[in-house]
């Protein structure tokens, strides 16, 4: 472990608003993001893959009103995050540290209000698609997380999994197609991204790749 990634994981021990293994809320927030670590009722928002947070602490910025957790197993990519939002004064924005898998021991049925998907790994290989985020099975849970209403998000630069999403959504019976586009920034879903891009995604725009956007609603 290089020593920048160790200084990362010192922090998420000690951040206060990093939940991971062995600190108390970690086995309490499950329903409880409202009242245990935001104590408002204002919207609970999750950024799942969250990597170094970006889209998190971007949101956060743009609405106090609202409540967001960036999720990632990446200890030292959400370590950023924390320390970034930590200096921008965010009490609006959280971090756990857990894999998308164990999602149903930290989110309680209907308790989100929207789950964003960026730039996930497409997994493009037929035998990983179990491990693709927007799989039946991570549909499902997503719905069930989500209350009636709310809204799931996917942007992506990969044309496989942009089609992919498209179908698997179109088959549920428990989300509903809102809009998409295959060219986000050229497209009149524009403002969508709210200005807010990762350090990837802008590497992806410079390289001439289009960015994929989905919008979806839980029926």
């Amino acid at each position: 472990m290089t020593r920048r990634k160790l200084e990362h994981y010192k922090f998420s021990a000690v951040a206060a608003n990093v939940i991971e293994a062995g600190k108390p809320l970690y086995t309490q927030i499950k329903g409880q993001w409202n009242q245990l670590y935001f104590e408002n009722d204002n919207p609970v928002i999750v950024e799942l893959a969250c990597g170094k947070g970006e889209y998190t602490v971007g949101l956060g910025k743009q609405f106090p009103e609202k409540n967001f957790v960036g999720m990632d197993i990446k200890g030292d990519r959400i370590a950023r995050g924390s320390l970034i939002a930590t200096e921008y004064g965010l009490n609006n924005v959280a971090f756990l540290r857990a894999g998308i898998q164990y999602a149903d021991e930290f989110f309680e049925e209907n308790e989100l209000s929207e789950i964003w998907l960026i730039h996930p790994d497409p997994q493009v290989r037929d035998r990983d698609e179990n491990k693709r985020l927007t799989n039946p099975t991570f549909l499902a849970r997503y719905a069930k997380y989500l209350k009636p209403g709310g809204m799931f998000y996917l942007k992506t630069d990969n044309t496989f999994l942009y089609e992919y999403s498209l179908e698997k959504l179109s088959e549920s019976n428990r989300f509903q197609l809102i809009e998409h586009t295959n060219d986000l920034y050229e497209s009149p879903l524009h403002d969508e991204h709210y200005g807010v891009k990762t350090h990837y995604e802008s590497i992806f725009v410079s390289k001439g790749y289009t960015i994929k956007y989905i919008k979806a609603t839980v029926l």
